[in-house]
Parts: structure tokens; sequence; C-alpha cells
């Protein structure tokens, strides 16, 4: 029988807060200064220094601006560090704005095609109303972001830049969803009216014509050939004139996308350690490779990112940077902030009841670039972040290894370093609903 909150409760609980100096204390601290701030505990926090026995050198941070690309930015500096140390060059970047197009464009007929999928379903069907709720944003996945490099190759940045649209997505991204809503109700409506096939994909191509041209507009049409020009760091010059985007990735980066698994550390019930996984309606290029993740614990999952980091290689990673983070100091550390303390609240959550309880999921990239190891194990990570280069030390944070364990998910490994696991990656994955925790970084 539901139990209603009386006066006497009230009185009791008014009573036992009177008599509390911590709660009186928290009282003055909370009202006129940010709960992160007061809960903020430097002695923890001193831990944290950037002094790491496994570190690769890399270039100077990046800056996505305000958009949602950290998984474009951090994998592009994933593969910048490979061309950097193959052209001996100490600035370089490749064209973020490049890959974001096509995938926008390519996740708008993903979008599309998910429509006409569901046509047959009501508006308010989880799927359908998952599908119409996440639209076409700026995350994104590892597969992804090797979907969209396989298909349209890869550009230097200074061959096609930022425009202010590429770098401030909010605008684009609301009139763009709204014309697939727009998109969505035509397509439905022609499908419950009896709309063949040919008549449908008639319609969405028109209409993909014009967000072609739309998003033309807002990143300019991207280069279908370019010079590639540098200069290196015993300052010589160097042009290769003429190249298209899939040569540029064939000569610059090879085979790495094919000899890279994502690898998660979900310790949930309903995904077994040793078995792949992916998320269904998770994806931006029609016919392109689904996602995929292998699952393993978090012993084997940190083993292989610290093989690639001691074989001088940084790794593309997903995690939760909402949980305990200073980003003036640049740290991640759950012993750098009191919250228990300051609020007298119960707040451990295990990393699978954070997951199922839907308090924690991965929501940014970035890149891991060293360790510090003690006898072995890690105690510090360093992290290349993609917010420019006025917090942390000059762009780059670092992360206890507490906090790794709790709030790190995904990373991209090379199968070398994935050990007696590498063999698991070929499994057909599991089937995952649309809104698990594992496709988050999507949405």
């Amino acid at each position: 029988m539901p139990a209603p909150i009386t006066d006497a409760l009230l009185a009791a609980w008014s009573q036992q807060y009177n008599a509390s100096p911590s709660r009186r204390l928290a009282a003055m601290a909370l009202s006129r200064t940010d709960l992160d701030a007061v809960a903020y505990d430097a002695a923890g926090a001193n831990a944290m220094r950037y002094k790491f026995s496994v570190e690769i050198p890399t270039l100077e941070a990046t800056n996505q601006e305000a958009s949602g690309r950290c998984w474009l930015f951090a994998a592009t500096n994933v593969l910048r560090e490979r061309i950097a140390q193959k052209l001996d060059l100490d600035s370089f970047e490749l064209s973020q704005s490049y890959l974001a197009f096509w995938d926008k464009f390519e996740r708008a007929n993903y979008f599309l095609e998910s429509i006409l999928q569901t046509a047959g379903l009501p508006t308010d069907d989880r799927v359908v109303q998952f599908v119409l709720t996440v639209g076409v944003h700026d995350g994104g996945q590892w597969d992804m972001f090797a979907n969209i490099v396989r298909k349209y190759g890869l550009v230097p940045k200074d061959a096609y830049p930022d425009t202010y649209q590429a770098g401030h997505t909010k605008g684009m991204n609301h009139v763009l969803n709204r014309n697939l809503k727009v998109c969505a109700v035509k397509l439905r409506g022609m499908a419950k009216a009896g709309a063949g096939e040919a008549a449908l994909q008639a319609a969405k191509t028109e209409m993909l014509g014009k967000i072609y041209g739309f998003l033309c507009s807002c990143y300019g049409e991207p280069p279908k050939t370019f010079d590639f020009e540098y200069v290196d760091r015993q300052k010589a010059y160097h042009i290769e004139k003429g190249l298209d985007p899939i040569a540029f990735r064939d000569t610059y980066v090879g085979g790495l996308l094919e000899d890279t698994v994502s690898i998660i550390h979900a310790p949930t019930a309903d995904k077994p350690y040793g078995k792949t996984y992916t998320v269904r309606m998770l994806g931006n290029v029609v016919g392109g490779r689904p996602v995929k993740h292998l699952n393993l614990a978090l012993g084997d999952f940190k083993q292989a990112i610290i093989r690639q980091l001691q074989a001088g290689k940084v790794v593309w990673f997903g995690s939760d940077v909402g949980k305990y983070g200073r980003r003036e100091e640049g740290i991640w550390d759950d012993a750098a902030f009191g919250y228990g303390l300051l609020s007298g609240l119960e707040l451990e959550l295990s990393k699978a009841d954070a997951l199922d309880y839907w308090f924690s999921a991965m929501n940014h990239a970035m890149v891991l670039t060293g360790v510090n190891l003690d006898g072995g194990k890690p105690t510090r990570w360093k992290i290349e972040n993609s917010w420019g280069d006025k917090n942390g030390k000059k762009g780059y944070y670092a992360c206890s290894d507490t906090w790794f364990d709790e709030y790190v998910f995904q990373a991209a490994v090379e199968k070398e370093y994935l050990g007696g696991n590498a063999a698991l990656a070929a499994q057909e994955p599991i089937a995952l609903d649309p809104w698990d925790p594992m496709g988050t970084l999507a949405d």
C-alpha cells in the first residue's frame, strides 16, 4: 500500500537536519558556491600528476568547438599521429569537417531508410520513437568513422577547413532534423497509402538531393581532388598534386582501419564477456559494416590498451566525462570529489548498475596517449582531448585508474594487441536494442 509523507515524518526530518552540524555547514557552503567546487578535494586531486612511465609524444591539442564531433576528432587524432610520424611533421590535422559532412549526409539516408523500414509501425512504437528522437546529430562510433573513411577517404584539414557551421552545429542540426521529420511524415504517409518501393525511393532521392545542397551550404562542397602541401621538421617544402581522398587514405593510412577492433567493458548480465555485440538501428552508411563490439573483462580490456600504448601507438576510447571531472585542472578522478561527505547521501553504484539504471553511459571520445605503471599496474592515464588548449595541460588531461575502471567503456585497439582474445572478434555479433547504453556515443 502506498505510504504518503506525513506531518510527523516532516517534523522528525526537520529535527534531524537542525541537529546536524555537518548539514548546516554544507548549507552554508552551498548557499553561494557551485556544488562541484565545494565537493572538490585538492588533496585527492594532487595524485593526478602529469608524469607517466609510458608516454607517447603527440601533436598539439585540437578543438571541436561548439559541436559534438568528439569521435571524429579523436579518430583523426589517432590517424594524424601515424601520418605525422611518416612525414616527419610537427603540426598536422586531418579534416574533421570532411568526415562530418559525409557522416551527416549518409546518416540522413540511414534515417530515411529506417523510417521506411518501420513505416508499418505506429509512431508510438518504441523503435519508431527512438529513430525519431535521435534523428541526425553529431555523435558517432568508431565503426561509423571507419565506414565513412572506407567509402569517402580522408583529406588534410587545409584542403577542407572548418566553416562556422561545422564548429557550431546546433542551428544546422535543428534545421536538418526538422526537415527529416517532414520527410518522415511524407514517406510514412506514402507507405500507408500503398505506394510501391520505386515511388518511395524516388521520393527519398529527391529529399536527399535537397539535403546535399543544404549541407554544402553549411560546410562547402567536399573536394574531389586536392593538392597536399606540407613542410617537415627540417623546413623542407613538399607538394603532391591532384590527390583524391581515397588515394590519400590508401597512401597514408593503409589497412589500419581493417586491423582495428572496437572493444568494450560492459559488466552487465545481458553481455557475457568474450562475445561480440551490435546495436540495432545504429549506423550511418546504408550497406556499410555494422557497429561491432567485443566485450572483455576489465583486466583484458586494460591490458590490450596498455600493450598498444607500450608499442608507441595512441588509443581512441569512449567514456562518460560527466562524472568526477575538473576541466580547469584537467583531471577526472573519483577521489578528488567528496560528494558523499558533502551531501550525506549514499552514492555508490557498481559499473553494471550505473549502466542498467541509466546513471552512466558513453558521451565523449578522446585519445589515450600514456599511462603510469606501478609494478605493471596502471595508476593514472594521460588523455588527449579535443576541447582546445585553454584547460588542463594545454588540452591534455589525466584520469585516475579508479575513474578509468568505472567510466571508460570502449576503446579501438589493433588486433595484434588483443593477445589470445583476437580470434573472438570474428564472431557473429549478438544484436542489442537500439537504446542500449553501448550505442549512446552516437546519440
